[in-house]
C-alpha cells in the first residue's frame, strides 16, 4: 500500500504528539485569477433585453472551470510563499515555517 504524504504527516503528528492545524477556505475556487479570457452565455434570469446575443466575459474564476483548481492552488502557493513559508520537496501541498 502506498502512503501519501498526508498519510505521513498525521502519523508524525500521532507518534509525537503534536498540535495540527488545518483550514477551509469556502469558496476557494472563486478566489483564482484567470490568465485567459473565457466567454460563457448570459446566466439564466440575467439576460438584458435588446443583449440577448451577447456574452459575459469572466472575471473571475467559477467552480465549472477546469481551470480554477490550478488557479487557486498557484494564488495559495504565492499566498503562502509571500509569508516566508517553504514549499515541500517531495509535495507541492505542503508548506513548512522556513
Amino acid at each position: 500500500m502506498k502512503h501519501s504524504s498526508t498519510h505521513t504527516l498525521l502519523s508524525i503528528v500521532a507518534m509525537r504528539d503534536f498540535e495540527l492545524e488545518q483550514l477551509d477556505v469556502k469558496t476557494a475556487f472563486l478566489h483564482g485569477e484567470l490568465e485567459e479570457d473565457i466567454y460563457m452565455d448570459q446566466p439564466e434570469g440575467f439576460v438584458v433585453p435588446g443583449k440577448e446575443n451577447l456574452v459575459c466575459r469572466l472575471k473571475k474564476s467559477l467552480y465549472v472551470l477546469k481551470q480554477s483548481p490550478r488557479q487557486w492552488y498557484k494564488r495559495f502557493d504565492s499566498f503562502m510563499l509571500s509569508h516566508g513559508c517553504k514549499r515541500s520537496d517531495y509535495d507541492s501541498c505542503l508548506f513548512k515555517d522556513s
